[in-house]
């Protein structure tokens, strides 16, 4: 009997890579562009696993998490995201993620950090030789701010005393390197 695999992403190029990939490794796959297609299917068919995207239209990924758990508790959820920071990764642990990957990742690594056990002894993590660079703080902080402000960009502006636009600008802007 093969494991259920459910692909929350509004990304069909990557949706269809990826569903491709775990279907040939022997998984039954399930591909939902939002959290209210996602929440049908799982509904019909509890997933075991589950890559969520943060960023969709609509919902965030991160609040289907508590309710694909509350469909399967065993379900094993890791969230996939252009948009990583430290802020988001803490919240979708919280959530209930089992883990957390920046795209681009592939389904090797993917199914690396679904296996990963919880409980298990995890190995040390690399700590970096050099602290994270300016342009990263500032990533990092604004992203934490913005999550305080349920994602709204005048509140978060106002919080940081920039204009929204500038905001919008450095938000439309890739994550910026470590």
């Amino acid at each position: 009997m093969s494991e259920h695999f459910l692909i929350v992403d509004d990304d069909p190029a990557f949706t269809r890579v990826l569903a491709r990939a775990m279907t040939r490794r022997g998984f039954e796959v399930q591909v939902a562009r939002d959290v209210a297609s996602a929440l049908t299917l799982a509904q019909q068919q509890p997933p075991d696993l589950a890559t969520v995207d943060l960023k969709m239209e609509g919902p965030s990924g991160l609040s289907l998490i508590p309710q694909l758990k509350q469909i399967n508790p065993e379900i094993r959820i890791l969230v996939l995201t252009g948009y990583a920071s430290i802020a988001t990764t803490v919240e979708a642990i919280k959530a209930g993620a089992h883990n957390y990957l920046p795209k681009p990742a592939d389904a090797d690594q993917i199914l690396r950090a679904l296996e990963t056990r919880e409980d298990a002894a995890t190995p040390a993590v690399e700590i970096p030789d050099t602290p994270l660079s300016v342009n990263r703080l500032e990533w990092e902080h604004i992203q934490k701010v913005l999550h305080e402000h349920e994602g709204n960009i005048s509140a978060t502006a106002r919080a940081l005393g920039m204009h929204r636009r500038t905001l919008q600008r450095k938000l439309a802007k890739h994550p910026v390197r470590r």
